[in-house]
């Protein structure tokens, strides 16, 4: 079991707590991860959220021109494209 004892800090209206990199490590946890966090019985626990991938169609539902740059995405040649 790894195991670290730990201060709590202010972070803006927040409190934070870094974790060791043993502890991290020992519990598969990566920088910039999805995790949920709980209380039961007085506990905190961290839980790595697993989003299951997306599909081609998924992804391309989420796509929106003006934020991703503004191009489009079309079936028909707009300009001396060969399809």
């Amino acid at each position: 079991m790894v195991e670290a004892t730990l201060v709590i800090k202010q972070w803006g209206n927040n409190l934070g707590v870094r974790l060791p990199a043993g502890v991290a490590r020992a519990a598969h946890l990566h920088a910039d991860q999805r995790v949920r966090v709980s209380v039961e019985n007085d506990r905190v626990i961290i839980t790595p959220v697993i989003d299951a991938p997306l599909s081609l169609e998924q992804r391309l539902a989420c796509f929106d021109p003006v934020r991703h740059g503004g191009e489009l995405m079309v079936s028909q040649a707009i300009g001396a494209e060969r399809w």
